[in-house]
Protein backbone atom coordinates (compact mmCIF):
# COMPACT_ATOMS: atom_id res chain seq x y z
CA UNK A 1 0.00 0.00 0.00
CA UNK A 2 1.67 3.32 -0.75
CA UNK A 3 1.10 6.34 1.80
CA UNK A 4 2.14 10.03 1.14
CA UNK A 5 3.65 11.28 4.60
CA UNK A 6 4.44 14.69 6.05
CA UNK A 7 8.24 14.80 7.05
CA UNK A 8 6.97 15.68 10.97
CA UNK A 9 8.95 18.14 13.02
CA UNK A 10 10.45 19.75 9.23
CA UNK A 11 10.24 23.48 9.19
CA UNK A 12 7.33 24.52 7.23
CA UNK A 13 7.94 28.44 7.11
CA UNK A 14 7.50 29.83 3.61
CA UNK A 15 7.86 25.92 2.20
CA UNK A 16 5.63 23.05 1.74
CA UNK A 17 5.76 19.85 4.09
CA UNK A 18 8.13 17.50 2.64
CA UNK A 19 6.26 14.64 1.56
CA UNK A 20 7.67 11.02 1.91
CA UNK A 21 5.99 8.74 -0.06
CA UNK A 22 6.07 5.17 1.24
CA UNK A 23 4.97 1.94 0.17
CA UNK A 24 4.20 0.08 2.91
CA UNK A 25 4.11 -4.22 1.99
CA UNK A 26 1.23 -5.19 4.96
CA UNK A 27 0.55 -8.31 3.22
CA UNK A 28 4.02 -9.66 3.12
CA UNK A 29 3.06 -11.62 6.66
CA UNK A 30 -0.46 -13.19 6.93
CA UNK A 31 -1.13 -11.36 9.59
CA UNK A 32 -0.78 -7.99 8.24
CA UNK A 33 1.14 -6.44 10.65
CA UNK A 34 4.56 -5.02 10.49
CA UNK A 35 7.15 -4.24 12.95
CA UNK A 36 8.09 -0.73 13.89
CA UNK A 37 10.53 0.10 16.11
CA UNK A 38 10.08 3.57 18.55
CA UNK A 39 12.90 5.69 18.77
CA UNK A 40 13.29 8.85 20.94
CA UNK A 41 14.04 11.65 18.63
CA UNK A 42 15.83 13.61 20.31
CA UNK A 43 18.01 10.62 22.58
CA UNK A 44 18.28 8.50 19.82
CA UNK A 45 17.47 5.48 22.52
CA UNK A 46 15.04 2.47 21.10
CA UNK A 47 12.29 2.68 23.13
CA UNK A 48 10.12 -0.18 22.63
CA UNK A 49 9.07 -3.00 19.64
CA UNK A 50 5.14 -3.14 18.54
CA UNK A 51 3.30 -3.89 15.47
CA UNK A 52 1.04 -1.85 12.96
CA UNK A 53 -1.61 -2.95 10.53
CA UNK A 54 -3.10 -0.28 8.13
CA UNK A 55 -5.36 0.96 10.31
CA UNK A 56 -3.44 1.46 13.14
CA UNK A 57 -0.71 3.04 10.52
CA UNK A 58 -3.58 5.33 9.61
CA UNK A 59 -4.65 6.39 12.74
CA UNK A 60 -1.42 7.34 14.28
CA UNK A 61 -0.96 9.56 11.17
CA UNK A 62 -4.29 10.89 12.01
CA UNK A 63 -3.88 12.05 15.33
CA UNK A 64 0.16 12.17 15.75
CA UNK A 65 -0.04 9.68 18.91
CA UNK A 66 1.62 6.15 17.88
CA UNK A 67 -1.11 3.30 17.56
CA UNK A 68 -0.56 -0.04 17.37
CA UNK A 69 -2.45 -3.36 16.76
CA UNK A 70 -2.09 -5.31 20.40
CA UNK A 71 -2.01 -8.78 19.33
CA UNK A 72 -3.29 -9.72 22.95
CA UNK A 73 -6.23 -7.11 22.96
CA UNK A 74 -7.02 -8.35 19.28
CA UNK A 75 -7.63 -4.35 18.65
CA UNK A 76 -5.92 -1.19 18.15
CA UNK A 77 -4.29 0.19 21.03
CA UNK A 78 -2.56 3.77 21.07
CA UNK A 79 0.13 3.85 23.40
CA UNK A 80 -0.98 5.91 26.90
CA UNK A 81 -4.28 5.57 26.32
CA UNK A 82 -4.60 4.64 30.01
CA UNK A 83 -1.67 5.67 31.65
CA UNK A 84 -1.00 9.32 29.70
CA UNK A 85 2.08 7.76 28.82
CA UNK A 86 1.90 8.55 24.81
CA UNK A 87 4.49 8.69 21.99
CA UNK A 88 3.99 12.06 20.18
CA UNK A 89 4.56 11.24 16.34
CA UNK A 90 7.98 12.85 14.93
CA UNK A 91 8.60 11.49 11.81
CA UNK A 92 8.04 7.88 10.00
CA UNK A 93 10.67 6.09 7.77
CA UNK A 94 10.68 3.06 6.28
CA UNK A 95 13.19 -0.09 5.41
CA UNK A 96 14.57 -0.96 2.12
CA UNK A 97 12.05 -4.01 1.84
CA UNK A 98 8.96 -2.30 2.88
CA UNK A 99 8.62 -4.31 5.79
CA UNK A 100 9.92 -2.83 8.45
CA UNK A 101 9.12 0.79 10.08
CA UNK A 102 11.41 3.15 12.60
CA UNK A 103 9.26 5.81 14.16
CA UNK A 104 10.44 8.59 15.59
CA UNK A 105 8.86 10.26 18.95
CA UNK A 106 9.06 12.80 21.92
CA UNK A 107 7.61 10.38 24.68
CA UNK A 108 5.50 11.83 27.09
CA UNK A 109 6.76 9.54 30.61
CA UNK A 110 8.10 6.66 30.70
CA UNK A 111 7.60 3.87 27.74
CA UNK A 112 7.45 0.66 29.52
CA UNK A 113 4.46 -0.59 31.70
CA UNK A 114 7.20 -1.56 34.41
CA UNK A 115 7.76 2.46 34.95
CA UNK A 116 11.14 2.18 33.10
CA UNK A 117 12.68 5.09 30.04
CA UNK A 118 12.73 1.93 27.93
CA UNK A 119 10.86 -1.52 27.55
CA UNK A 120 14.84 -3.08 28.19
CA UNK A 121 14.77 -1.97 31.85
CA UNK A 122 16.88 0.93 30.88
CA UNK A 123 16.22 4.89 31.20
CA UNK A 124 16.01 7.11 28.49
CA UNK A 125 18.80 9.45 28.74
CA UNK A 126 20.69 11.44 26.72
CA UNK A 127 24.18 9.57 25.40
CA UNK A 128 26.64 12.34 23.73
CA UNK A 129 28.91 9.28 22.48
CA UNK A 130 32.57 10.03 23.00
CA UNK A 131 31.88 13.61 25.28
CA UNK A 132 30.02 10.73 27.66
CA UNK A 133 32.95 8.03 27.57
CA UNK A 134 35.18 10.98 28.35
CA UNK A 135 32.91 12.05 31.44
CA UNK A 136 32.78 8.88 32.50
CA UNK A 137 37.34 8.85 32.80
CA UNK A 138 37.29 12.25 34.28
CA UNK A 139 35.18 11.17 36.99
CA UNK A 140 36.40 7.60 37.52
CA UNK A 141 40.17 9.78 37.81
CA UNK A 142 38.61 12.02 40.02
CA UNK A 143 37.41 9.50 42.27
CA UNK A 144 40.76 7.68 41.94
CA UNK A 145 42.46 10.21 43.44
CA UNK A 146 45.56 9.56 41.87
CA UNK A 147 47.72 12.74 41.36
CA UNK A 148 51.22 11.09 40.37
CA UNK A 149 49.63 9.09 37.14
CA UNK A 150 46.36 11.11 36.07
CA UNK A 151 46.44 14.70 35.08
CA UNK A 152 42.64 15.25 35.30
CA UNK A 153 43.34 14.13 39.28
CA UNK A 154 46.27 16.60 39.86
CA UNK A 155 44.60 19.04 38.27
CA UNK A 156 41.59 18.34 40.60
CA UNK A 157 43.52 18.51 43.89
CA UNK A 158 44.52 21.76 42.85
CA UNK A 159 41.12 22.98 43.59
CA UNK A 160 38.63 24.64 41.08
CA UNK A 161 39.54 28.10 40.90
CA UNK A 162 42.92 25.99 38.96
CA UNK A 163 40.90 23.98 36.68
CA UNK A 164 38.73 27.30 35.95
CA UNK A 165 41.80 28.93 35.12
CA UNK A 166 43.22 26.64 32.84
CA UNK A 167 39.55 27.14 31.29
CA UNK A 168 40.34 30.79 30.75
CA UNK A 169 44.04 29.58 29.29
CA UNK A 170 42.46 27.39 26.86
CA UNK A 171 39.88 29.59 25.58
CA UNK A 172 42.41 32.71 24.64
CA UNK A 173 44.61 29.79 22.89
CA UNK A 174 41.59 28.32 21.03
CA UNK A 175 40.65 32.10 19.84
CA UNK A 176 44.62 33.09 18.87
CA UNK A 177 44.45 29.50 16.41
CA UNK A 178 40.81 30.76 15.11
CA UNK A 179 42.58 34.18 13.81
CA UNK A 180 45.18 32.02 12.38
CA UNK A 181 45.36 30.15 9.12
CA UNK A 182 46.23 26.66 11.02
CA UNK A 183 43.41 24.57 11.23
CA UNK A 184 45.68 21.12 12.87
CA UNK A 185 46.64 24.13 15.41
CA UNK A 186 42.90 25.12 15.81
CA UNK A 187 41.24 21.62 15.90
CA UNK A 188 44.12 21.00 18.64
CA UNK A 189 43.59 23.93 20.97
CA UNK A 190 39.29 23.23 20.29
CA UNK A 191 39.97 19.50 21.81
CA UNK A 192 42.32 20.75 24.85
CA UNK A 193 39.49 23.64 25.84
CA UNK A 194 36.48 21.54 25.32
CA UNK A 195 38.29 18.25 27.64
CA UNK A 196 39.11 21.26 30.22
CA UNK A 197 35.63 22.52 30.38
CA UNK A 198 34.40 18.99 30.43
CA UNK A 199 36.65 19.21 33.86
CA UNK A 200 35.29 22.32 35.31
CA UNK A 201 31.43 21.40 34.88
CA UNK A 202 32.05 18.02 37.02
CA UNK A 203 34.06 20.37 39.13
CA UNK A 204 31.01 22.60 39.39
CA UNK A 205 28.74 19.28 40.22
CA UNK A 206 26.99 19.48 36.73
CA UNK A 207 27.32 17.75 33.34
CA UNK A 208 26.59 17.80 29.66
CA UNK A 209 23.12 16.81 30.31
CA UNK A 210 22.88 20.00 32.33
CA UNK A 211 23.92 21.90 29.66
CA UNK A 212 21.47 21.09 27.41
CA UNK A 213 18.15 21.25 29.68
CA UNK A 214 19.29 24.77 29.69
CA UNK A 215 19.69 25.43 25.59
CA UNK A 216 16.29 23.45 25.79
CA UNK A 217 15.19 26.09 27.48
CA UNK A 218 15.99 28.86 25.72
CA UNK A 219 14.75 27.29 22.18
CA UNK A 220 11.59 28.37 21.29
Amino acid sequence: MVYGCLKYGSSIKNHQPKIIIMNIDFNKNNDGLVPAIIQDAITKNVLMLGYMNEEAFKKTKETNLVTFFSRTKNRLWTKGEESGNVLNLVDIKLDCDNDTLLIFVKPKGPTCHTGTGTCWSGENTPNYGFFSTLETVIKERVENKDTKKSYVASLFAKGINKVAQKVGEEAVETVIEAMDNNDELFLYESADLLFHYLMLLQAKGFTLKDIEAELKGRHK
